[in-house]
């Protein structure tokens, strides 16, 4: 009985399964609908999952770039086979049929493993909110992707800034003190935390400039937009935007660990994984561990003064119901502790060092943003809702040792100041955008944003000033482009802002009675741009672009007496870049080259008596002119070259009396902002042969470069600093899907200063760089 019911048994399944793929092979051949606009590979290839109701397996390991570039847009009706080639036509895939699936692997060529693909991967970003080829943005776009982040060990945005030609930043060491400016426009000393010279846009979230120390967690690419850009990425975004695109969820698993242990106490854990957790719901988390020793040392105890520690985590939940429809979830946590930016007397001693008491100063930084951002594709539009919410909180002391003071007062003792920060803001945007791939770009919305801070100081333990801000801003922007022949395009964009801002203060000082501040002010204000582009043929670009910028007028952070409360008024920018676009027809050679001029009215700046500790707001016009060159070059099999020069004349052009620290000339170079500046990165990968068991070996190099000429200290030009140049290097041996290497920063062992502040003639202090450090990394990709 047992075995006459088996026979039936096993040809039911028989049956079925020959059923199950007849049924299969009928898909596969039947014409379906197909709509897909051009949009990122990966991106493409999840649509047309849900369009042709058929599964599509990816390689174990995209090539580096290939799942962002731009898919090949299908509309119409056509088997799912012949779709599935019109949609990856260009691109290095071979494509098979395996039990009702579409496999897709990587061509492999009959050369040398380093032989890169005939036609590599366009460069594709999101500066004006959908994703285009850099090559179409008619103004100019620096990107720097994740793997050059992970390759040069750029933890930092900071650090990714100080690679990139055309951007120029001071930091004090700290967490949150960074002043960044682009081709020599920005505020010429900060005067508030909200300061928007350069907005910081991290997946959607509007962040300022200052939070440079960002970690790079996860990242997929940077892109630094220079120019005004407050039409499309709004907070005025005075000399341009920094757009972050960290990784998304995707179907497929996808992971990464890497760790990392050098000298000074550097050490890194890194990791990330994600995937698909059901039939429409995918997710992500990223998590950094990241320690070092400071770059100074305390005299008292022959260690170093700190060991700043940082441990971050991002989990986002993507869900997409419908190929039209996407739902992201992002949550985002971050801990820093102990790293304070520091004032050493120059020059400075071997190692570094300060005369403090031990454990006294320090930092606990918490901050947290959470976002959920709504897509859904319309027949002929697409509607974007992201909404963020952020909570940073920072607990400081910092000041001057006792050589310091000593030096600066004429008293050897500390002198303390200890910083309470407490911020919140959200934001909401809701906008209407053409399809990708769309023949007129166009993109309309509203933005909503607020903020309450909460910022104390107290100084010297005698002196605590409270204060408290609130900012208030709603604005409804546009920008189109349109074809006005077969080659040429012109576009225009306009943003229309009104803010409020409010400002309480109490001033208390030991054995006074206490002083009361309560102002609030509006700003209304439109920025926007106009651009013609024109394409000479299909592989180069000619454009030009004229922008008008606006820095909102408000409150500075640093006041003492009541007297410091006047607002500072609004800083406005005039810019004009002309450029050129080329990129070869294989995309192994791109570069852009663009001229600029930029002409700012009432940029601002901090006026500073360390006597009295009274701070002023002041205003001061700049002007600042330029051309940069920047391109990439894949020379040979292997080898890749990467890298840019810029030349840039930034003056202040109005004289201004009566700062402390002294007058500002008119004709003085803005600060921070190097006439010659440049970096060159050559990358270089060759096949080995096997040994001790390795396959595939891969002898992997990387050696970076970037100078810097002299440049100002501050607005006064009392001391320009000397030229920088510095050298990084990394070798390593990769086989499968893991990597060992050793890398070594700052080759030539000289420290620069990180920031130089002016006393008097005989006492100037600043912050050195860290000197040579050599390490070891492993890095392992799953799946």
């Amino acid at each position: 009985m047992t075995s006459f019911q088996a026979r039936p048994n096993k040809a039911h399944r028989i049956a079925a399964l020959v059923a199950l793929a007849s049924f299969h092979w009928t898909c596969l051949a039947a014409e379906l609908p197909f709509d897909i606009p051009t949009q990122p590979l990966e991106a493409a290839l999840r649509l047309f999952e849900a369009q042709a109701g058929v599964a599509v397996q990816r390689p174990l390991q995209w090539p580096q770039g290939l799942a962002e570039t731009p898919a090949s847009a299908l509309s119409g009706r056509f088997e799912p086979v012949r779709a599935l080639h019109r949609l990856l036509a260009g691109h290095p895939l071979q494509i098979a049929e395996r039990d009702g699936r579409f496999v897709i692997a990587v061509v492999e060529q009959a050369q040398p493993a380093t032989e890169p693909d005939k036609t590599l991967p366009a460069v594709t970003v999101t500066a004006r909110r959908g994703a285009e080829r850099a090559k179409d943005v008619p103004f100019s776009v620096s990107t720097v992707q994740g793997f050059e982040l992970e390759q040069r060990r750029l933890t930092t945005l900071e650090e990714a800034l100080r690679d990139t030609p055309g951007v120029e930043v001071n930091a004090w060491g700290g967490f949150g003190d960074a002043n960044v400016r682009m081709r020599g426009v920005g505020s010429l000393y900060q005067v508030s935390s909200e300061d928007s010279s350069v907005v910081v846009n991290l997946d959607g979230t509007p962040l300022s400039a200052r939070n440079a120390s960002l970690p790079m967690l996860d990242v997929e690419r940077v892109e630094v937009l220079k120019g005004p850009q407050g039409t499309l990425f709004g907070r005025n975004s005075e000399a341009g935007a920094i757009n972050i695109v960290t990784r998304r969820p995707s179907r497929e698993p996808d992971g990464y660990a890497r760790i990392e242990a050098g000298q000074e106490g550097q050490r890194l854990i890194e990791g990330a994984v994600g995937g698909a957790l059901a039939e429409d719901w995918s997710a992500r988390i990223a998590l950094r561990s990241q320690q070092s020793d400071d770059v100074v040392h305390n005299i008292q105890t022959g260690e170093p003064i700190m060991k700043a520690k940082e441990l971050g985590l991002r989990a986002s939940v993507l869900w997409q119901p419908r190929a039209a429809t996407s739902v992201l979830l992002t949550t985002e946590h971050q801990d820093q502790k102990d790293k304070v930016g520091l004032m050493l007397l120059r020059p400075y001693g071997d190692p570094p060092s300060l005369d403090a008491t031990p454990g006294l100063f320090g930092a606990d930084v918490k901050s947290h943003r959470h976002a959920l951002e709504v897509n859904h594709d319309l027949a002929n539009a697409r509607l974007t809702s992201h909404t963020s919410f952020q909570q940073r909180r920072e607990d400081q002391t910092s000041g001057a040792d006792r050589i310091v003071a000593a030096t600066v007062f004429g008293m050897p003792t500390e002198y303390l100041k200890q910083y309470h920060r407490d911020e919140s803001a959200w934001n909401q945007d809701l906008r209407l955008s053409s399809l990708p791939g769309a023949a007129t770009f166009w993109v309309a919305g509203v933005n909503l944003y607020g903020s309450k801070r909460e910022y104390d100081t107290t100084v010297g333990g005698m002196t605590d000033n409270l204060r408290d801000f609130e900012t208030r801003s709603e604005a409804a922007y546009g920008e189109v482009t349109v074809p006005l022949a077969a080659a040429l395009k012109l576009t225009g964009g306009l943003r229309y802002t009104q803010e409020r801002k409010k400002y309480d203060a109490s001033f208390v000082t030991t054995g006074y009675p206490a002083t009361q501040d309560s102002r609030s002010l509006d700003d209304r204000y439109a920025t926007g741009r106009v651009a013609l582009s024109w394409a000479l043929d299909t592989q180069t670009n000619l454009y030009g672009v004229l922008a008008h910028g606006h820095k909102a007028k408000g409150f500075q952070d640093e006041t003492s007496q009541v007297a410091d409360g006047d607002p500072f008024k609004a800083a406005k920018v005039d810019s004009l870049e002309l450029g050129l676009k080329f990129e070869s027809a294989d995309r192994r050679l791109a570069w852009t080259t663009a001229a600029f001029f930029n002409r700012v009215r009432d940029d601002h700046m901090l006026g500073y008596d360390y006597t009295t500790f009274a701070t002023k707001a002041i205003n001061a016009d700049t002007r600042a002119r330029g051309l940069e060159v920047e391109g990439q070059w894949r020379a040979a099999p292997g080898l890749t070259l990467k890298g840019g020069a810029v030349y840039t004349d930034a003056t202040i052009t109005q004289s201004v009396m009566g700062v402390s620290g002294g007058d500002v000339a008119a004709g003085n170079r803005v600060p921070d902002v190097p006439r010659w500046s440049g970096k060159l990165s050559v990358n270089y990968t060759r096949p080995l042969p096997g040994f001790m068991g390795l396959a595939s070996p891969q002898l992997t190099t990387l050696l970076a470069y970037r100078v810097m000429s002299t440049r100002a200290n501050d607005p006064q030009n009392h001391i320009f600093l000397p030229r920088l140049q510095k050298i990084d290097a990394r070798i390593g041996i990769a086989s499968g899907a893991g990597e060992l290497y050793l890398w070594v920063d700052n080759l030539q062992d000289k420290r620069y200063d990180q920031y130089v502040y002016y006393f008097t003639p005989n006492a100037n202090v600043g912050m050195p760089t860290r000197g040579r450090t050599v390490g070891l990394g492993f890095t392992w990709q799953f799946f």
